[in-house]
């Protein structure tokens, strides 16, 4: 089926959003998340600009909104740990469900997982180095995502960067999405969610220009190859 990927699919819901999502598939999703994310979302790249930096002055602490499976936590602190570095790193979600799966399968990684709101961090007074999420912006209301900028950038201290990282819908995001999740659907992401909502978040995200028109004051928007967003917002640049 052919879609319109000239304005945001905001109708569309992804599967695995739905309550009483079959729990196997799910489970199988977060597991599947750990490839994508790693092809996909260019984890090292965030980690040497964003995050090592700021850990060689010291101990850091990091928040990842959104966390789901927690993947992209625990690759984030292997390389804390390869590189000798500390920093407490929290995977924050509100479903019941990713945090449970989360932490079962923590590998030992030291990652802290809890289920809550960013604003019930906020409210609580905690303070991170880095807060960032990963393919989070294309879920939300137009209300919950200025929440979301809002409470993540109070959560940020002195010298403190938030950094919201996601897809740019594109005819090349979704077309190369849709033939390699296609090749691999009966093997790899078989019994999971991966493809079909993938392809639904590709046509619910933004793009360049569209997510600089809603982005508040002192944000910026960036764009990666090959077909990456990103949201930032740093303390020292701030007004």
């Amino acid at each position: 089926m052919r879609h319109d990927l000239s304005a945001r699919a905001v109708d569309a819901r992804e599967l695995m959003d739905d309550p009483d999502a079959d729990i196997a598939m799910l489970e199988r999703t977060y597991e599947r998340f750990r490839p994508v994310n790693a092809l996909v979302s260019s984890p090292g790249l965030f980690y040497r600009r964003d995050i090592r930096p700021r850990a060689r002055r010291g101990h850091i602490r990091i928040l990842d909104v959104g966390a789901g499976g927690g993947d992209v936590c625990r690759m984030l602190a292997a390389r804390l740990r390869r590189d000798g570095l500390s920093a407490e790193i929290t995977a924050l979600d509100a479903d019941e469900r990713a945090v449970r799966w989360a932490a079962r399968h923590d590998d030992g990684s030291g990652v802290r997982y809890r289920c809550a709101f960013a604003e019930e961090l906020l409210a609580a007074g905690e303070k991170y180095d880095v807060v960032f999420s990963n393919h989070v912006m294309h879920h939300l209301e137009p209300q919950e995502l200025q929440g979301l900028l809002r409470d993540s950038a109070g959560l940020v201290g002195e010298s403190g960067v938030v950094v919201h990282r996601d897809i740019a819908r594109s005819r090349t995001a979704y077309a190369l999405y849709g033939t390699l999740t296609g090749i691999l659907a009966s093997t790899v992401f078989r019994g999971s969610f991966i493809r079909e909502d993938g392809l639904i978040s590709i046509r619910r995200s933004y793009t360049t220009g569209e997510l600089a028109s809603v982005a508040p004051s002192g944000w910026t928007v960036r764009f990666g190859l090959p077909s990456r967003l990103e949201l930032r917002w740093e303390t020292t640049t701030a007004p």
